[in-house]
This record gives structure tokens, sequence and C-alpha cells, in this order.
């Protein structure tokens, strides 16, 4: 079960990654991990943190014409 919560949580950050601005992003981030805190053991909740991380150090690069 965790495994699956675990995933869910990378994809949210994967699909927050790719339609949000940096500063929105890393507020989503921090909402997910606030959250998964309560259903993930802590390795998988360090992990998680881990890989959010190394996503909200990366540039987002959202064309204008999307945001429209």
């Amino acid at each position: 079960m965790n495994s699956a919560l675990f995933q869910a949580c990378k994809e949210l950050i994967d699909d927050a990654k790719a339609g949000c601005a940096d500063l929105v992003f890393k507020e989503v981030c921090l909402e997910i991990l606030a959250r998964a805190k309560h259903v993930l053991g802590d390795e998988e909740f360090k992990t998680l943190a881990e890989y959010a991380s190394e996503r909200m150090q990366e540039k987002s690069i959202i064309s204008i014409d999307a945001v429209r």
C-alpha cells in the first residue's frame, strides 16, 4: 500500500512540475510533503523529500502560449 502512495506522491510532484511556475511548484511540493509525512514510512518519506528537492532545483520550462 505504501509503495502505491509513494508512487502517487511522485506523480503529483511530476504533474505539478509540468504545470506550474517555479514558485507555485515549490508551494505545491511543500503541501504534498506535509500530507505525505502522515501516510508514508520514514524511509519512503525521506526518499520522496529528496526527489522533491531535486525537482525543485530544476528550472521550469513553461511556454507562455501554454498559459494563455
